[in-house]
């Protein structure tokens, strides 16, 4: 367990500091073997950007083919958004092994299961908390289903590897959706939330949590009542929150509800006991939804509300109608419990629904006297989301001067995500590109050390997408930016690549033989770049060398 208090302190939390200097001899090791010698280990930090399954994928061919290379051994920092966490998070539920990773990936899309019982055991589970929220329905019921695993492993399991330094320290990003006009006008650094094995927090705050402590109620910076730790599953499901725009997860929402209660087993349980709340849930899921696909947003009541009220208004009063009137005498008390559960989860679901409630969680900060920010510490609850809501890629948890990362390796999995632009190839700066455009504005506001690039090269790379952009400045940390589909790899089909693997593209669809050449895509990214890498990672172990002493490394 970690300790019940709020943390807040300038720098990296203590437990970080340890697992990065332990990691450090693992490091100058691997540059051993790569021939490049140093005295000290130069901090090198790999970036997955989201893309649903696409990045989930991609990124597990980039982190295969680096640690077939020797490469990821001499990394220090692992850090993804959205989909590229679900890949990153699976490095060490598989102890860092990339063949059993590689194959259980092959054997999942192979068998084409899901296993719709446990994962709705699951939803139904988490929807007896206080806090439950879209994420947890997302989580269990989408998420699970798309990567085909329901883990129960925890962030907390992954402290033994990092702690030894036997691989690199993971950094999974998140957004506070309340803040999101903050970002819109400022681009405010405490809008990222950051997860790491140790904490959780915001690291423009220096405020954190120990991991096993959050979702827990902190009060004044004390622990109030403990809630036990959230599994990778629900934490797969809020750094993934982003698959879609709004219309697009509303509709995934729906659909899902709408097969729950058409389920002809649960259907039938449900109108042997609630037979017209549950048609009228029905019908009205149906009427919203279709509302929702319109071209017009549902219309208002006289009172300027969305009409969409009346689903709160009715499923909140709906324990009013009790179920224990309608039962039979001889009803088996286990299936009547069950059946109430079932109903309290699809009641619960549509209320956050029709709220468009998502990544509820207790504000550890809530009352804290050290946060001068009357805002963050007045709420009593967070709403985390999918930091690719923000930027599609975790620079701003990296470039901090406290992590000292010199050198950065940013894999972006983009193809026409919705939170960036469609990628058009007739001209305008696709999403991948768009990536360093932000990250640029984001690091010139606030003063952050970042290579700076001509928006005429942006227009120029924009046209035809390199595999690799190596990107330097007077000051911080080198840029290597490895674009997924571009015209080395791909000629001229850059656009039916990403059409083949759409964000939007349904897990179903996702069989191996669609799998296997995105794999193989990744892989050939890295192979074919690795000389680059190399070179960038002698020159940023070459700053340690005494001015007097040799260089050595071997690129051939």
């Amino acid at each position: 367990m970690g300790s019940s208090e709020v943390s807040i302190i300038p720098g990296l939390q203590k437990e970080e500091k340890a697992a990065v200097e332990r990691r450090r001899l693992h490091v100058l090791k691997a540059l051993k073997k790569l021939s490049i010698e140093a005295d000290e280990a130069p901090v090198v930090a790999v970036l997955g950007s989201g893309g649903g399954l696409r990045a989930h994928i991609a990124c597990l061919g980039v982190l295969s083919e680096m640690k077939e290379q020797g490469l990821l051994d001499a990394v220090t920092y692992l850090a993804g958004v959205s989909g590229s966490t679900w890949a990153i998070s699976s490095l060490y539920t598989n102890d860092g092994d990339m063949e059993a990773l590689e194959a259980d990936l092959k054997h999942r899309f192979t068998r084409q299961e899901w296993d719709l019982a446990k994962s709705l055991q699951k939803a139904i589970q988490a929807a007896k908390s206080e806090n439950y929220s879209l994420t947890d329905f997302w989580a269990y019921m989408v998420i699970s289903k798309h990567t085909r695993e329901l883990s129960e492993s925890h962030l907390s399991n992954m402290k033994e590897p990092v702690e030894e330094g036997t691989l690199p320290y993971p950094i999974f990003a998140a957004i506070d959706n309340d803040l999101q006009p903050s970002w819109q006008e400022a681009r405010a650094p405490e809008t990222w939330f950051e997860f790491t094995p140790h904490h959780a927090g915001f690291p423009a705050l220096g405020a954190y949590v120990s991991i096993t402590h959050f979702g827990s109620k902190f009060k004044k910076g004390r622990l109030v009542r403990t809630h036990p730790e959230r599994d990778l599953t629900f934490l797969r499901g809020l750094w993934g929150s982003a698959l879609g725009n709004n219309e697009v997860i509303r509709e995934y929402v729906f659909d899902q509800l709408r097969n729950l209660l058409t389920l002809r087993g649960l259907w039938r349980r449900a109108v042997a006991n609630a037979k017209s709340i549950g048609r009228l849930i029905f019908a009205r899921l149906l009427r919203l939804q279709e509302s929702l696909q319109g071209e017009h947003p549902p219309p208002e009541d006289e009172g300027g509300e969305p009409e969409h009220t009346w689903l709160t208004e009715m499923l909140e009063n709906w324990t009013r109608t009790s179920l224990e009137k309608q039962e039979q005498p001889h009803e088996d008390p286990e299936r009547k419990g069950s059946l109430s559960n079932f109903m309290d989860f699809v009641k619960k679901t549509g209320i956050c629904a029709s709220k468009w409630e998502w990544g509820t969680t207790h504000n550890f900060l809530y009352k804290h006297g050290g946060i001068r920010d009357k805002i963050m510490s007045s709420r009593k609850h967070l709403h985390l989301v999918d930091a690719g809501l923000a930027i599609n890629t975790p620079f701003p948890l990296v470039l901090p001067p406290t992590r000292e990362v010199h050198l950065i390796l940013s894999f972006d999995f983009s193809a026409g995500d919705p939170f960036e632009s469609h990628w058009q190839p007739t001209g305008g700066c696709p999403p991948t590109l768009r990536t360093i455009r932000a990250t640029t504005d984001y690091c010139r506001r606030h003063k952050i050390p970042f290579p700076q690039v001509e928006e005429a090269e942006l227009d120029l790379w924009s046209k035809a997408p390199t595999s690799c952009y190596i990107l330097k400045g007077e000051t911080g940390p080198v840029v290597m930016h490895f674009p997924l589909f571009n015209i080395d790899a791909c000629g001229g089909d850059i656009e039916a690549w990403s059409d083949t693997y759409d964000t939007f593209k349904l897990a179903d669809t996702y069989t191996l033989d669609v799998v296997v050449p995105l794999l193989a895509l990744a892989k050939e990214n890295v192979r074919e770049n690795k000389k680059k890498i190399l070179r960038e990672l002698m020159n940023v172990a070459g700053l340690y060398y005494p001015k007097d002493s040799a260089r050595s490394c071997c690129l051939a």
